[in-house]
């Protein structure tokens, strides 16, 4: 893997903010387990159109109080206006937040939406610097295999070269089964000047339907070898969590052999799954002797 700079691994979990008063709890007794693996900091995403801007700031605002796990709320442009956004990344000042994972976002299927002011995640990391210099440390998005609205696999890369010279610190990839495909981003990326760490996001393996709904709605690829041994297994449960867990285990430990600075967990609001893997890959003995 062509990495200009090796970096200082960097781990980290993703959570989105539950719905109900049983998804709360629930969350936290993820959180509880996940928090004693000691990662960098746990992102919220932040709902398509904005649908879950309270419930992202209540969720992001308690991690922060239980002051033990760094929080990064998702920043999205859609539907809000620069006021509305000012407002919401003061209080995130304010409530000590530090780390942000700015985005574009998505409107919500079959409506109408607004975009909001901005169109593109690198005006919004833009404003961000404009307006709170370097007080944030941003995260952005990268497509290892390409937005699945790009007009070309260039422009999608112009893109990216765009939200970093914007000011982004660093960027977290859309998941991705396919070590080639991250190692090809980023020959291509780095040919184009940009040097900011690149961590890769994955998604451990848990529920087959599941995970090809997302992947076909995100443009992730699951390669073929997965996808027959998933379909294989049809609706034993256990035999698919063991099979995902191997061979997510086999990928990070691929990543992280060839220089990747970090693996950011797309957790679903489980522990099991991240909690095997990070245990296959020896994570708890790396941040020991960290």
């Amino acid at each position: 893997m062509n990495q200009a700079t090796r970096y200082k691994p960097v781990f980290s979990f993703e959570f989105f903010p539950p719905k109900n008063a049983e998804g709360v709890e629930r969350l936290r007794r993820t959180r509880q387990r996940l928090t004693a693996l000691q990662p960098a900091y746990f992102s919220v995403t932040f709902g398509a159109g904005g649908s879950t801007r309270d419930r992202t700031l209540d969720t992001v605002l308690e991690i922060q109080r239980e002051g033990r796990v760094e929080a990064a709320p998702h920043i999205s442009c859609i539907s809000a206006s620069r006021g509305e956004l000012l407002d919401l990344l003061q209080t995130y000042r304010d409530n000590g937040v530090r780390r942000l994972v700015a985005l574009r976002g998505d409107l919500p299927s079959g409506t109408g939406g607004r975009l909001g002011e901005f169109r593109y995640a690198a005006e919004l990391v833009a404003f961000i610097r404009e307006n709170f210099g370097d007080q944030f440390k941003i995260e952005v998005a990268a497509y290892p295999e390409f937005h699945p609205q790009a007009a070309s696999a260039e422009k999608d890369l112009e893109h990216f070269r765009q939200k970093v010279a914007a000011g982004a610190d660093s960027a977290i990839t859309q998941y991705f089964y396919n070590a080639d495909a991250y190692t090809a981003f980023l020959e291509r990326v780095r040919a184009m000047g940009v040097g900011i760490p690149i961590v890769p996001g994955i998604m451990p393996i848990t529920n087959y339907t599941q995970l090809a709904r997302f992947s076909d709605a995100c443009g992730a690829e699951i390669p073929r070898f997965i996808r027959k041994r998933l379909e294989a297994y049809g609706d034993d449960t256990a035999s698919i969590r063991a099979f995902g867990i191997e061979v997510v285990t086999r990928l990070c430990a691929r990543l992280l052999e060839d220089g990747a600075p970090g693996i950011h967990f797309y957790s679903m609001n489980q522990a099991a799954a991240a909690e095997a893997i990070w245990k296959n890959l020896g994570l708890g003995e790396l941040r020991a002797s960290a």
